[in-house]
């Protein structure tokens, strides 16, 4: 089974080369795949020195399944090349999530949406993914009515300029341009994440609301979010207020989210145990804290919810998904 790292200089395609390794994905070949620029780079890794290939020596050589972590205009551009070739895409960026061809998958919640004639695979937005994993047992249960969600997501989500403006903000040093955000990160928070669109509401904040519709299968769920970057190096949190259409008992609530695969319930604040975005940092689970009843509004709850932006939020979920492909047998190993 040959497998491509699109992307694998990246931020994302880095922690992807971690997830290999710590799940022992079964391939036979691996390619490493990045743009014109970084072409011929050598990056040792598992005491092998790997050299960088284009995505034309990339497409020609027919992988399997490619991870890509390269972005929307390369994800377009490229991603359907791939396929035709018959292989399996698995993308992180916004372009293939709402086609309506192209199934947007968490693993744990809807990889029955994939099937063999299902060329490329979207990856959710790192936000949603977190988002939906802790509301899905909820969404089973209860059925979701409306969501309030305020996002504190990490400038490690906006990839290695943004690291790069932090870390010179910081030490005091200039800051390359042109910068990744119109504002100081360091000791802020930027209540902007991606661009505005004509409701006032920035991509992100709309992404947040079409993909938990198409991911949990009801588009009646109503929706509205803020999101915010804050200086956090490492980790997406969460405040989501949650009204649900039938009424709730809150200790079966903690007990489906605490049996639930991929969620840890981190929930007894009179010891201070909740979830912060440092307790999250190199975890594969969604941390799910302070679960209790809005006195304010029937039928409603609150949760907080951290994980690791570039791990379920990015590179684990896509790694699962390829894992899915495999064990389900759709990918024909030469």
């Amino acid at each position: 089974m040959h497998l491509a790292v699109v992307g694998v200089t990246g931020l994302v395609g880095q922690v992807v080369l971690d997830l290999l390794n710590e799940t022992k994905l079964p391939y036979d070949k691996i390619s490493f795949v990045a743009s014109e620029r970084s072409v011929g780079k050598i990056i040792p890794w598992n005491g092998i020195d790997h050299t960088v290939i284009s995505m034309d020596d990339a497409v020609a050589s027919k992988p399997d399944i490619a991870i890509f972590s390269a972005g929307g205009s390369t994800s377009l551009e490229w991603a359907p090349r791939f396929a035709k070739s018959g292989c399996f895409v698995i993308d992180n960026s916004s372009a293939w999530r709402m086609d309506p061809d192209c199934p947007l998958v968490v693993p744990e919640i809807n990889a029955d949406a994939i099937d063999s004639n299902t060329k490329i695979i979207a990856n959710p937005n790192c936000s949603t993914i977190q988002m939906v994993m802790a509301l899905n047992p909820l969404h089973l249960k209860y059925g979701l009515d409306r969501l309030v969600i305020s996002t504190y997501q990490s400038f490690t989500g906006t990839g290695m300029k943004a690291v790069r403006q932090y870390e010179s903000e910081r030490d005091g040093k200039p800051v390359e341009e042109p910068r990744a955000y119109h504002h100081p990160i360091f000791e802020n928070c930027i209540p902007q994440c991606d661009s505005f669109l004509e409701n006032a509401y920035t991509k992100e904040e709309m992404k947040m609301v079409h993909e938990t519709r198409k991911i949990l299968r009801d588009p009646s769920i109503r929706i509205t979010a803020t999101a915010v970057r804050v200086p956090v190096n490492g980790g997406h949190s969460e405040s989501i207020n949650v009204q649900l259409k039938n009424e709730f008992d809150l200790t079966t609530v903690s007990n489906l989210l605490a049996s639930t695969p991929g969620i840890i319930l981190m929930d007894n604040p009179a010891n201070f145990e909740y979830p912060t975005p440092l307790q999250s940092k190199n975890r594969n689970e969604v941390l799910v804290g302070r679960v209790r009843r809005d006195e304010s509004q029937d039928k409603t709850l609150n949760l907080w919810v951290t994980a690791d932006n570039l791990r379920k939020g990015a590179a684990t979920n896509a790694v699962q998904i390829a894992a899915y492909l495999i064990d389900q047998k759709l990918v024909n190993r030469n």
